[in-house]
């Protein structure tokens, strides 16, 4: 390392030339770099679909959710397998371990299906994967609307010429609209005039079916000059329809116009959307993992612009939405304004310690050298900017001119020292530079990797919280390695170009240092007089912080503060979707009426292509917000209390990011799932009904909900297999029957200008307008009897379940909520104490107690296990630098008296302990020891090197180290003050927890070790026994 330095001081004009090209180029890359609110949080999950033609959840649960659960469990890499069984519907989430890579995990599942596909019902439709997302995909909501055409053209325009021109943009994965209605052909089929004309509904449909397709008649060769003959025998029209022939009869044909009324109309809904409060088309635009959320905005921006040019008069897209381009450029603003006001705190407080503009200088280069140097790491990596990666700078930010601090001071001493020497006695400044800057050489790099060994516990987290905080330490550890580079490289160089010749030279310390080494000599002289009551006391500050810790509150992470919310709607399952549409409207009203609110969009029920098996019973707002001067908290307090207006709604509210990543941990939307677990579910509701009740009685719990799986009404159709078999009749076709007459048959498509348009068959309306006009429907029998439904089935009255929801092969029910005004860990413990007392689970049913609780607990376990070993790491370190046993256990002293000003911190802020402020005390631990460090090791150099006396080295090598400790401490400490200060505004709240924990600890770690570390040396260390040890300022 003595050669880096001195190569770099020979040469230092390429090493400027250099460190300026890197800067260049690191400019660049930083401008052209993909930015994002987060990295990738989403967990390797597939998503099978299975369309089941309107059978009832327990049937879709035994025909197609167990055997494809089945098939897939035990897969390689699976660690989680999740459904959802709802009213002709399967939804299998296969989620697999972190890393696993989201082709090969399709892949895996893909061959599953191919081995189940033969156990599915040959009517179910084939499972199908739904495309590559993420839980941040959802970049962008817009609705489309108009006042002037119907709401099924509108929903026309979406999908054909909206969507597919969004999906022609690189980046968007899918379009999914909802509301509106889709346009069909219906063929409403009259079963009087089939009994009149004597033919049968499965004749309607083989028409149809074999009267619409074009062919060839290969080429026709005329006067040289060939012609393809085509034979145009498509469907174009709905008189083309009504023209279609059944059959024909005593040369009459007799065509479909004859028993059925054709209409182009919209398909059964199942879901409804909503702009503001108004009927309106609104679509959800998701991006392809990977994409540049920035830049796919901006394009589907300018294609937006062009397609509004091209719609009819009076449509109109609203994109006052919510979008998540809005949240990653305020939030990346105000880490970005963090960074830089935290850097010009950092170069007052290095003028005002070094009162040389010169020095000042040389020191702050490494900050946009290391930091540069940083992102193009993180590019060639693939690691994208994001509020992650820009907090990891951020709190680095004044740990970045520690090590030029300590060599700039260093340098500036010795310079300082040999200019006052007689002439002939002064040496040259390259060697006075080489040496200081060899003298500090060893702790300096023994500091730095300490600083980086406290990081590596985050890369061994796992789940959400690894994916979210290892790009922090990962952007950390780069920058202050890089900082380390600079100070053995750069700095020397520097200070070799500009520091011989200063004027500043010839004069003292500045009046800062002077005014401060007044004030610490006499508390230093008196604590190294009285160690043993300097001990006494600094066990007393740390009990007294200990004894805090039973107080703070535990939660997962900080809420994000997104500018948006999302409402989630649910009312009583079997309500229809005309009402829960209008329950909907109601919410909305209540939104619109905050003046926090820019604008709405709702989702009721669930979209043709969406993968979440939402019935009609339940809604989603997305909500913009603007800033006002009413808090957030009094804001969600009011809107809670006006939603309870609502009848029969249970409301939830979160954000939108926070409401993914909650979906993702438990399923759910709320930061806590009670999952109850058995067989029976009607003893699933009862159960967790209790707990249910048992909670409402625990404080801070808010949007309690319980997962609606209730029975809802349900037409039940029992087939008599004696009477169907005496009419010739087979189980099967009769049930295909009554799946056209009722719920339609698409038989065939329709072509307009490349749309197309299904043509569905079934019995006019009126058919199942009642009880009794549904026994009296009329079904064909091979012998061309037309009998009754009443003569071949009993039809009654019946419930049974909505939806049916499993996860790992067992059926389960989830009791959800959130927490406001209570951290979540008390919450927890509370509402295990309520359970536990007052609900008693039959035998074979149990509770799991999920959600941001479940990662919480398990992230700080990580942490706190790999924590010992860091420490461990720590000692191992500072004993190789000083090979002593003693010295080393002088040094971490530093690391209880951090933990006293961290607690004090978070105490008399918020209270609450995160994942993130663990994070802040393990970089808090490793920035402490670097003051330790300073001053033992240069107490041994002064010694060992400059003969002086132990008591001597003690006093004089604290006086000389309280600068170099101030400026570093004050840096670390001061560059995060905007970040703290700022740490509810967006994209600050991860990384404000972790400055609030580092600036506490590093201002009683510096106060008490200028004190502490010098009487316990003083009191406890041996003389340095060689002139001849290692080298240590």
């Amino acid at each position: 390392m003595d050669r880096i330095i001195h190569w770099s001081i020979a040469n230092r004009l390429l090493v400027v030339i250099v460190s300026l090209g890197l800067m260049g180029y690191g400019a660049f890359i930083a401008l052209r770099a993909p930015v994002d609110v987060f990295p990738d949080l989403t967990a390797p999950t597939v998503t099978v679909v299975t369309e089941a033609h309107g059978l009832a959840p327990q049937e879709v649960e035994t025909l197609v959710t167990v055997p494809l659960e089945s098939a897939v469990n035990g897969s390689t890499g699976v660690r989680r397998v999740r459904s959802s069984s709802g009213i002709g519907i399967s939804i299998v989430w296969v989620e697999f371990d972190w890393g696993t890579d989201i082709y090969v995990a399709r892949q895996i599942v893909n061959e599953k299906l191919q081995l189940v596909a033969a156990q599915l019902p040959p009517e179910i439709s084939p499972p199908m994967l739904s495309p590559i997302s993420s839980i941040m995909g959802e970049i962008l909501f817009i609705a489309v609307r108009s006042d002037r055409h119907k709401a099924m053209e509108v929903r026309d325009t979406a999908d054909w010429v909206l969507r597919r021109r969004l999906l022609a943009l690189p980046g968007v994965a899918q379009v999914v609209p909802i509301g509106g209605g889709v346009r069909q052909y219906q063929v409403r089929v009259d079963p009087d005039l089939l009994r009149a004309f004597n033919v049968t509904l499965a004749g309607v449909e083989e028409a149809l079916r074999d009267s619409n397709a074009n062919s060839t008649g290969g080429f026709f060769v005329r006067g040289g000059q060939e012609s393809l003959i085509r034979g145009v025998g498509r469907i174009a029209s709905k008189e083309d329809i009504e023209r279609t022939v059944i059959e024909v009869r005593e040369g009459s044909p007799i065509v479909i116009g004859q028993v059925a009324r054709v209409e182009i109309g919209p398909g059964i809904q199942r879901g409804e959307g909503s702009s503001n409060a108004k009927p309106a088309v609104v679509l959800a635009i998701q991006k392809q993992p990977g994409a540049n959320t920035l830049e796919l905005t901006t394009r589907i921006d300018r294609e937006l612009d062009a397609i509004q040019k091209t719609l009819p008069e009076g449509m109109q897209i609203d994109r006052n939405k919510v979008r998540q381009a809005d949240f990653i450029e305020t939030a990346v603003g105000n880490v970005t304004t963090s960074l830089r006001d935290g850097a010009i705190l950092v170069a007052i407080i290095l003028f005002l310690f070094l009162f040389d503009l010169r020095t000042t200088l040389i020191s702050l280069v490494s900050i946009p050298l290391s930091l540069l140097v940083a992102i193009i790491v993180l590019d060639w990596r693939g690691v994208t900017i994001n509020t992650m990666t820009l907090g990891g700078l951020t709190i680095a930010i004044g740990a970045l001119v520690d090590d030029a601090i300590i060599d700039v001071e260093n340098v500036f001493r010795r310079l300082r020292e040999n200019r006052a020497l007689p002439e002939a006695e002064q040496r040259p400044a390259t060697e006075v530079i080489f040496e200081a800057s060899r003298e500090i050489r060893s702790s300096i790099v023994f500091a730095t990797l300490i600083v980086m060994l406290v990081f590596v516990p985050l890369f061994f987290l796992s789940g959400v919280e690894g994916r979210l905080l290892a790009p922090l330490g990962y952007a950390y550890l780069v920058a202050i390695f890089a900082s380390l580079v600079v100070a053995m490289t750069v700095t020397p160089a520097l200070c070799a170009y500009v520091l011989p010749r200063a004027k500043s030279l010839g004069h003292g310390d500045s009046f800062v240092v002077r005014h401060l080494k007044r004030v610490y000599r006499p508390l230093l002289v008196r604590s190294i007089a009285h160690p043993k009551l300097v001990g006494i006391a600094a066990v007393a500050l740390l009990a007294g912080a200990i004894s805090l810790v039973p107080y703070l509150g535990r939660t997962f992470l900080p809420e994000f503060n997104e500018g948006a919310l999302t409402v989630s709607a649910v009312t009583l399952p079997g309500t229809s979707l005309q009402e829960s549409d209008r329950l909907g409207r109601r919410v909305e009203e209540i939104l619109l009426a905050f003046p926090e609110v820019v604008s709405t969009a709702r989702r009721t029920g669930r979209a043709e292509l969406d993968e979440h098996a939402q019935d009609v019973n339940a809604g989603e707002i997305d909500v913009r917000l603007k800033a006002t001067d009413r808090t957030k908290e009094a804001f969600l307090a009011e809107l809670r209390e006006k939603l309870t207006a609502v009848p029969g709604v249970v409301i939830t509210i979160g954000g939108p990011i926070a409401h993914r990543i909650d979906h993702m941990l438990s399923g759910t939307r709320a930061s806590i799932a009670i999952k109850v677990f058995g067989d029976d579910l009607t003893q699933l509701r009862v159960s967790a009904s209790a707990i249910e009740q048992a909670m409402k009685g625990v404080d801070g719990v808010v949007d309690l909900a319980l997962e609606q799986q209730v029975d809802v009404p349900q037409l039940t159709i029992k087939f008599d297999r004696e009477a169907i078999a005496r009419y010739g009749l087979r189980a099967g076709a009769l049930a295909e029957t009554l799946e056209t007459a009722y719920a339609g048959t698409k038989v065939t498509q329709v072509l307009e200008n490349q749309r197309t348009y299904d043509v569905v068959v079934r019995y006019r309306d009126d058919t199942r307008a009642d009880l009794e006009a549904i026994k009296n429907t009329v079904v064909d029998t091979p012998s061309g009897a037309k009998i009754p439904l009443r003569m071949l089935a009993t039809i009654v009255d019946d419930v049974g379940p909505n939806t049916i929801s499993r996860e790992n092969v067992q059926r389960k029910i989830v009791v959800s909520a959130n927490t406001s005004g209570r951290a979540l860990g008390s919450v927890i413990a509370d509402i295990q104490t309520a359970v536990e007392r007052d609900v008693k689970l039959p035998s074979g049913y149990y509770v799991v107690y999920g959600g941001q609780f479940e990662s919480e607990r398990s992230a700080s376990r990580t942490i706190g296990f790999l924590g010992i070993f860091v420490i461990a790491g720590i000692f191992l370190l500072l004993f190789l630098s000083f090979r002593s046993t003693r010295n080393a256990l002088l040094i971490m002293v530093n690391l209880p008296l951090a933990l006293i000003g961290g607690v004090v911190a978070v105490f008399f802020t918020d209270g609450v302990l995160s994942v993130a402020s663990l994070v802040g005390f393990i970089t808090l631990f490793g920035i402490s020891t670097r003051n330790g460090i300073m001053m033992i090791s240069h107490y041994e150099h002064l010694q060992t090197h400059e003969g002086a006396s132990f008591d001597e080295a003690v006093v004089r090598g604290s006086m000389e180290r309280l600068s170099p400790v101030l400026m570093t401490a004050m840096c670390a400490g001061l560059a995060l003050i905007p970040l703290v200060l700022a740490g509810g505004e967006t994209g600050n709240e991860l990384q404000a927890p972790m400055g609030v924990v580092i600036l506490g600890g590093l201002i009683s770690a510096t106060a008490l070790n200028m004190l502490v570390v010098p009487a316990l040396y003083a009191r406890f260390a041996r003389p340095a026994a060689s002139p001849r040890g290692p080298q240590h300022p």
